[in-house]
């Protein structure tokens, strides 16, 4: 099999190209559908707001009767929000509250800051304009709109969108099934002894959350040996009922590194190495199946605690989404300027942990090792280098910012 080094769009791409939306639409109550992806557009079967209403507490009139500054009106009724008003009749006014339907007969509202009341009369201080202060039917949603498109990741303001036209349910994709595990004989967990040469397994909380943090059903097979039939076995066992594999370590070619000829023999390898920092070693395929193209995804990713990081957030997450139905699923990044000078161009596309300064401008976390987990705590989000760019400071950097990247 041949995998040549691929480029990291080349490899973004393809594996947006291979996310299989799940099947599967579930209704769940509108309140509890944060984070989950709509399966159909929802279209308004009512006006939004209903009626004609004020958008101010004040009076509601008939502008031909308030010709000059000065007139006094009879107040023939007070409509609060939630209650519906009898016509206007001419030679009158309206108390009126924020909300309310504007009675028939009325074209303005005068805010109450311009008039004057005095027991059951009122004196008009403003000369209204056809239409002031009223807020149309429709004016947010018209009937038979589109309010929410299938593919939209729910957020809190389209929950109250979705409830402002009757929306009780939401159909929502179910949640993507993702397997995780480690490999490497060197890791053990927090709250274990450390014996020497070993290392707590950091990449499993990361990961874990970041999957658990896009809304995904976690199955978590914890640590796996530096051993191929064990490997296998695992790779199996992560199969069987989930969408998608994540690992971490495993992915070179070492003697110990055993996730790519366990994947070969499990299913199907299709993508390995990807020309990126940090990064590099990168693996997509198949696990299970009849025909090796079946069966779960897989994704393994680098076992240095930055580079899977930042190969999930740029890489796995954008594939995630596509499979759980989303339709815009990649980052946007801004534009800024470097505080920073970078002068060690590399051949490969470079994401440097970077921050945004009390100046506006961009600078580094001064040590980008690939094991330093604390610059991405430290950072706000990345900055995207080219490949061969050398950076000075005052330049245009491509920032990608965490907002972007973990949600």
């Amino acid at each position: 099999m041949s995998n040549p080094m691929r480029s990291f769009e080349e490899l973004r791409a393809a594996l947006l190209a291979a996310a299989m939306p799940v099947r599967g639409v579930v209704d769940v109550p509108t309140a509890e559908a944060l984070g989950r992806v709509l399966a159909a557009d929802r279209v308004s079967g009512l006006d939004v707001p209903p009626l004609d209403n004020s958008q101010m507490d004040g009076y509601a009139v008939n502008t031909a009767d308030v010709a000059v500054a000065g007139t006094r009106l009879t107040v023939a009724q007070r409509i609060p929000a939630g209650s519906v008003g009898h016509t206007l009749a001419r030679g009158t006014a309206a108390r009126i509250f924020t909300g309310a339907p504007v009675p028939h007969g009325a074209d303005a509202i005068v805010m109450q800051e311009l008039c004057s009341a005095d027991g059951d009369s009122v004196t008009i201080d403003h000369v209204p304009r056809p239409g002031e202060w009223i807020r149309r039917a429709g004016d947010d949603i018209a009937q038979g709109e589109t309010v929410l498109a299938a593919g939209m990741r729910l957020n809190p303001q389209m929950l109250g969108l979705a409830a402002s036209v009757g929306c009780a349910t939401l159909p929502v994709f179910r949640r993507l099934r993702v397997a995780l595990f480690s490999t490497g004989d060197e890791l053990v967990m927090p709250g274990e002894p450390l014996p020497p040469g070993a290392i707590y397994n950091s990449n499993r909380y990361v990961l874990r959350g970041l999957l658990e943090a896009l809304g995904c059903e976690v199955s978590d097979f914890g640590i796996v040996p530096d051993d191929l039939d064990a490997t296998r076995a695992a790779l199996r066992s992560a199969a069987a009922g989930n969408d998608l594999i994540v690992t971490s370590g495993g992915v070179s070619v070492g003697e110990e590194d055993h996730i790519k000829p366990a994947v070969q023999a499990e299913g199907r390898l299709d993508l390995w190495l990807v020309s990126m920092k940090p990064g590099k070693p990168v693996a997509f395929g198949h696990v299970g199946g009849a025909d090796g193209n079946s069966g779960a995804a897989f994704i393994g990713l680098p076992g240095n605690p930055v580079s899977s990081f930042v190969t999930f957030i740029l890489l796995v997450r954008p594939f995630v989404l596509r499979a759980m139905g989303v339709a815009d699923c990649l980052p946007r990044s801004i534009p800024l300027t470097a505080g920073f000078d970078w002068a060690k161009p590399d051949r490969r596309r470079e994401f440097l942990r970077a921050r945004i300064g009390a100046d506006g401008r961009v600078v580094l976390f001064p040590n980008q090792g690939p094991s330093v987990l604390t610059s991405t705590v430290w950072a706000d989000g990345l900055v995207n280098v080219p490949p061969g760019r050398s950076i000075a400071a005052g330049e245009q950097v491509e920032f990608i910012p965490y907002s972007e990247l973990l949600s």
